[in-house]
């Protein structure tokens, strides 16, 4: 990586010199980057911007591949998987859940929590363990749909089908 002169543009954008901008501020490291030079993105660092968009109380809808986020102005967000419907919150009430995502370079391993649906207009959710299911009105189930159809539209049958691989039960030994 070039050295940056004092007295150059700041690289920020901001159009003041170096030393009047980023010099002194603490270095955030740089994303990662592909082997053709773009910024690599993982699913973490996506859940982290809706976590904070929550916090902030934004409503916002983001798709990144096969996954839908979206957070609403009391402060929920949650992560949607197109092909099968699943669903993890990852905010309530403006704060942060705890979330396990494995990303490795060949699968993303999450531990989903949720089975989701929409229906007439209401954004509904199924717990897988208590079977428990909860409808959200207020959250903003067209524009939901329309991100899962446009993300769905970008994907074949065939790919969205092998985005799940079933975990194989051991065999209990005789």
């Amino acid at each position: 990586m070039a050295k940056i002169g004092r007295n150059e543009p700041c690289p920020c954008g901001s159009g003041l010199k170096f030393k009047k901008c980023c010099m002194n501020k603490t270095a955030t490291p740089a994303p990662p980057t592909t082997p053709d030079g773009k910024p690599q993105l993982s699913l973490d660092s996506e859940v982290k911007k809706i976590q904070k968009k929550a916090a902030e109380r934004k409503n916002s809808l983001t798709t990144f591949g096969v996954f839908v986020f979206f957070t609403t102005d009391s402060g929920d967000g949650w992560l949607l998987e197109i092909s099968e419907m699943d669903a993890l919150q990852i905010a309530k009430d403006g704060k942060a859940i705890d979330v396990e995502i494995e990303e490795k370079e060949e699968t993303i391993e999450i531990n989903w929590s949720h089975k989701f649906s929409v229906k007439n207009k209401t954004f509904e959710v199924k717990d897988y363990k208590t079977k428990e299911s909860i409808s959200y009105p207020d959250y903003p189930a067209n524009r939901i749909v329309k991100a899962i159809n446009k993300a769905r539209g970008q994907f074949s049958q065939e790919l969205l089908d092998q985005v799940h691989i079933q975990e194989q039960e051991e065999e209990a030994e005789a």
